[in-house]
């Protein structure tokens, strides 16, 4: 069923992936960002989405020309994709970092329920896991991180994504609203797995992305199988690919490289240390892009 859906943060770099597939899955998308999207199909207003006043007004437009032809208004929006942040650390000063990552994620979830949408998900992060910005050498709690895990980051964005993550929960309890969080682990575009010969030759590396990644076009696939699937209340998911940056079983790895942490279940074959289960399960998310099937042994 088509639905219409508005994507913010579509421009950047997980979301002109995600966009054309929805667009793909037959969705209609109209993109809020600072910068347009280059989709001849993908409408970009440009919005900033950390004033709340064009967030309102955003949310309740035309997704473009063709819907003047109605005579009727702008028709209603049946999701929203809350992806639009300061991406990382060192981009902007920490507390703006914060400040804009915070209250962008409340106006677009104040603006979705008020105006009666029922379904928007939101943008979390691995960094709410705690290593990877933190200061120093630090070890996970436990293996598999699994969404139950006690975050804790330390940095301004994991922090930041925290919060929304609380802001997303309240609004859920208050509205009934479906609120979902994705956990994203880190972002990989189709070019960039000429990297993993070298994430593979130095494990440390890796540590601060837990061994995990996730393919932007897998990441498209999560976020409409949460567009189709309703009657979740809140729900928090980690938006992972199914297998570690590795070559050997992930315990043996582990074993070796974080021998201080412990599991807390088997660790079964090349299972990714950031646990993609409850979206195979609960979604029906099954990957795509095996990052093996791009890179030589």
């Amino acid at each position: 069923m088509t639905k219409r859906i508005v994507f913010t943060g579509g421009s950047g770099k997980a979301g002109r992936h995600v966009v054309p597939y929805l667009v793909d899955k037959g969705h209609q998308v109209l993109n809020l960002d600072l910068v347009p999207l280059d989709h001849p199909r993908v409408n970009t207003l440009l919005t900033d989405v950390s004033d709340g006043s064009q967030v309102f007004n955003a949310l309740s437009m035309h997704f473009g020309f063709d819907g003047l032809e109605t005579g009727k208004g702008p028709a209603p929006v049946d999701a929203v994709v809350h992806f639009a942040a300061v991406p990382r650390l060192m981009m902007r000063p920490d507390n703006t970092t914060f400040l804009v990552n915070v209250a962008s994620t409340y106006n677009v979830i104040e603006a979705a329920v008020k105006l009666g949408i029922r379904k928007i998900i939101i943008a979390s992060s691995e960094t709410t896991y705690g290593v990877c910005f933190a200061e120093g050498d630090k070890d996970f709690h436990q293996f598999p991180l699994e969404e139950d895990y006690d975050i804790d980051p330390m940095d301004s964005y994991g922090l930041s994504k925290v919060v929304n993550e609380k802001t997303a929960r309240a609004f859920a309890m208050r509205s009934g609203a479906d609120i979902y969080a994705l956990r994203i682990g880190n972002v990989i575009e189709p070019h960039e797995y000429d990297r993993f010969p070298a994430f593979i030759a130095d494990p440390p590396s890796r540590k601060r992305n837990a061994w995990s990644y996730i393919d932007a076009r897998d990441l498209g696939q999560i976020v409409h199988l949460c567009v189709e699937k309703d009657g979740l209340g809140h729900q928090v998911f980690n938006a992972v690919n199914d297998t570690i940056t590795a070559n050997e079983p992930t315990a043996e790895f582990l074993k070796r490289w974080a021998p201080g942490t412990p599991h807390t279940r088997t660790i079964e074959g090349f299972e990714a240390p950031i646990s993609n289960r409850k979206i195979r399960e609960v979604l029906g998310f099954r990957e795509e892009h095996d990052w093996r099937k791009y890179v030589s042994a």
